[in-house]
């Protein structure tokens, strides 16, 4: 083969042929509102512990980290509550990571993989990877879901995994406990609730944790990269029954999350009120990008998560590339006419309206 090979000339499997990797823009702008992150980072007492932590693993940095990360395990069960144990959870590079572990464990060929959309974009390519099938149901007109919308996706696929995000990702929309505990007792699959956003909840409380000691096919997923403003720590994590977590334990690399990370993770567990406490903040300011959207003469989407989506554009690309020039950058993502915005601190808050005000007085 001649040395400079391009990307098409390859032997590709057949399904990435023409694929693009996946990835919001990563671009150096005033304000950036585009993938969700916790915009306030840890305190320089936190930071200074966590690099002290760090240090002291490097120490060992010749020895393989703990395989089975247990300390983690066991303060992520405590942080989780209802009565959790190392057992019940497992951790991962990311929430991503720990989906395609239940995916390689549950799904895979020959197997099918439900959710209902819009919702996250990663899910088809957690689904390629480990090459299962991949279907989609439609939520209801408001993006909400209900049982009976679930489990008649569930009889017409027939699939071995379904997944369910709430709050939703793009359009923060929840779906109630009641609805999962009506599926969960109508169905033998495995149901992955995807939890990432359920601290920016207005009722985080109301949890599909509380259901775990009821039934044994479901999962929790949460991630520390939202809430706990740990993006660059990469720390995702499930719950579930202890079973369901041997089987990722099976599909698992050897040695998959560094001591660094482990580390990391455990001192802002350690700390999470204090890493916690923007969230009430962020939260409120959401509340106010709900009221504060539509006085601009846009729509928003009822959210319950950390942002929100608003249009609707005859042609979104065209606000995405004005917002930018203005140093807004928001996501392209979900419903054909929509942009999604994060919530930012109240500066970044205040410059997105101020741009998007702008924008429309531009195009209007």
């Amino acid at each position: 083969m001649k040395p400079d090979v391009t990307l098409a000339e390859l032997p590709l499997r057949p399904e990435l042929v023409g694929e693009q990797p996946y990835g919001a823009p990563q671009l150096d702008v005033p304000v950036r509102l585009n993938v969700n992150e916790n915009p306030y980072p840890p305190s320089p007492a936190i930071i200074a512990e966590m690099a002290q932590a760090v240090a002291g693993i490097a120490a060992e940095i010749d020895r393989y980290p703990d395989r089975e990360a247990t300390a983690l395990r066991s303060n992520l069960a405590a942080y989780l509550g209802h009565g959790l144990s190392a057992a019940n959870v497992w951790a991962a590079n990311g929430s991503n990571e720990v989906m395609t572990h239940l995916l390689g464990a549950f799904a895979g060929p020959g197997r099918r993989v439900l959710t209902f959309g819009p919702t996250y974009s990663m899910y088809p390519e957690y689904a390629r990877n480990t090459h299962s099938e991949y279907v989609v149901a439609s939520r209801r007109a408001d993006y909400t879901l209900d049982a009976a919308t679930v489990l008649a996706a569930i009889a017409e696929y027939e699939p071995s995994v379904v997944l369910i995000t709430t709050p939703n990702n793009p359009t923060g929309t929840t779906t109630p406990l009641g609805v999962i505990r009506e599926v969960l007792s109508a169905t033998e699959v495995i149901v992955v609730v995807d939890e990432a956003y359920q601290e920016f909840a207005r009722h985080p409380e109301q949890t599909a944790l509380s259901l775990l000691d009821q039934f044994g096919n479901l999962v929790v997923s949460r991630t520390m990269s939202k809430a706990f403003a740990l993006a660059g720590g990469r720390l995702g994590y499930l719950a579930a029954n202890p079973a369901i977590v041997d089987a990722c334990r099976i599909i698992r690399l050897p040695y998959h999350l560094s001591a660094q990370t482990q580390a990391i993770a455990t001192v802002a567990l350690a700390h999470a009120g204090e890493m916690l406490a923007k969230v009430d903040d962020l939260r409120a300011t959401r509340d106010e990008m709900l009221a504060r959207l539509p006085q601009l003469g846009v729509e928003v989407i009822d959210s319950d998560a950390n942002f929100c989506l608003f249009g609707e554009f005859s042609d979104r690309h065209d606000v995405f590339v004005r917002l930018l020039e203005r140093g807004v950058l928001v996501r392209e993502t979900g419903p054909a006419g929509f942009l999604r915005v994060s919530v930012g601190t109240p500066a970044e808050t205040e410059a997105f309206y101020a741009a998007l005000a702008s924008v429309l007085k531009e195009i209007r």
